[in-house]
Formats: structure tokens, C-alpha cells, sequence
């Protein structure tokens, strides 16, 4: 099937408040445009280089998204065009941002990045750690970013009763969270592999690559 079908069958099956990134990572430039004249303008990148070559080459009305963990020293490469960075799982990388968004006369939308995997090498903060980071004085005084909403990574696993499970520690974060920050509307979880399941547990942003575009080739 082409990237077209293949983006015109996941559409048909969200609902209509749900978003599609479509993930691009390491695919070259004529997939994403192919997607680009299917209608798909939201592309979701995890190495900034990478995504800065992309917004180099193609059209300007791209909303581009960092779905990758970010380092402090690259946030620079991206301030100028990013639409919302998804992984931010520290203060210090808020604040980061919050200055390279300053200088280029943004306000950079981003998602706080939640701990919810068994697995050890997800990044991401816990429910405490959340709450606390929220609260501080800190957070209060940035002006040039805005916490839209949170973000999470279920297990790698067939268990599909783990996978609901975490989805359901991230929604009941974002709901208390949103007694904290009342603009909060963006709860990012779900990928090629579990998006439905996500759908089901209150996510209204998908992140979906290989169904789209096809296995990768890391090679």
C-alpha cells in the first residue's frame, strides 16, 4: 500500500479530536512529501539535525514536532520554527527552551514528559517530580514557553493489560495536572503498535510512523 492509503486508512480510524504526528524519523524527504500531498501537515522528528534539514527542503505551513529526547546544547538549532516539543522531562530543559524561544521571539509550545514504562530506558519524570517541578517558583516565572499537555511511553510489549494500564497512570497525571494548569488539552500517547488502545484511555495526539511510511532502515 502507499504512504497515501496508508494515511487515509488511520485517519478513518480517529476520531475526530484525536491528532496524527505522523513520525518521519530517518525517512527521506519524497515520503514526506508524498504525505504532504495527502494532506498531512503535523511531522514528528526525533534528531533535530534531522528535522532541520526536513524544514530546510520543504513546505512552510509544516508543523514540525520533536518527539525525541532532547538535549540542553540542541535546543538551539530548533527554536526558530519547532511547533511543540514533546519530551521535556526536566526544569533545566524547560528553561532552556523558555531562553532560545526568548531570543527568537516565540513561544514555544511543549509537552512534560511522564515515566510511565516498566522499562528502565524511557525517559521522563514521575507523578511527584511532576507536581513539584509544576509548583516551583521556577516554572511560574517562564513566559516563552507553554505546557500544553503531557506525554508518555507504554512497555514494548504484547501485554496489551500493561500497556492500558500505564495509559490509565498518564490520564489520571493529566487530569490532576489539569487542576493545576486549566489550559492543559494536549495528552500525547500511542504509536503504530497501541494507538487504539490509547484512543480508548483518553489520548488525544497520536504519534505513528511505520504504519504510515513503512518498517525503517536504521542501517
Amino acid at each position: 500500500m502507499s504512504i497515501a492509503d496508508n494515511l487515509k486508512k488511520i485517519k478513518e480510524r480517529l476520531p475526530e479530536q484525536v491528532t496524527l504526528v505522523a513520525v518521519s524519523k530517518t525517512k527521506p524527504i519524497g515520503d514526506l512529501q508524498s504525505a504532504y500531498e495527502s494532506g498531512q501537515r503535523i511531522f514528528g522528528e526525533n534528531k533535530i539535525q534531522e528535522m532541520t534539514e526536513k524544514w530546510e527542503s520543504l513546505p512552510k505551513d509544516i508543523k514540525w514536532h520533536m518527539i525525541g529526547h532532547v538535549q540542553r546544547n540542541k535546543v538551539k538549532y530548533m527554536a526558530e520554527y519547532v511547533d511543540l516539543i514533546h519530551g521535556v522531562d526536566s526544569l533545566r530543559l524547560l528553561k532552556e527552551i523558555d531562553k532560545q524561544a526568548l531570543k527568537n521571539k516565540r513561544v514555544i509550545s511543549c509537552l512534560l514528559q511522564v515515566h510511565i514504562a516498566e522499562e528502565e530506558t524511557k525517559f521522563g519524570l514521575s507523578q511527584k517530580e511532576l507536581l513539584t517541578m509544576v509548583d516551583s517558583d521556577d516554572f511560574k516565572v517562564l513566559k516563552n514557553t507553554k505546557v500544553k499537555g503531557l506525554m508518555g511511553m507504554a512497555t514494548f510489549t504484547d501485554d496489551t493489560a500493561q500497556v492500558r494500564k500505564e495509559f490509565k497512570t498518564l490520564k489520571s497525571c493529566f487530569d490532576l495536572l489539569k487542576t493545576k494548569l486549566l489550559d492543559l488539552h494536549v495528552l500525547s500517547m500511542g504509536m503504530s503498535g497501541d494507538y487504539q488502545i490509547a484512543i480508548e484511555e483518553g489520548s488525544t495526539m497520536v504519534r505513528i510512523g511505520s504504519s504510515i511510511f513503512g518498517a525503517r532502515n536504521y542501517s
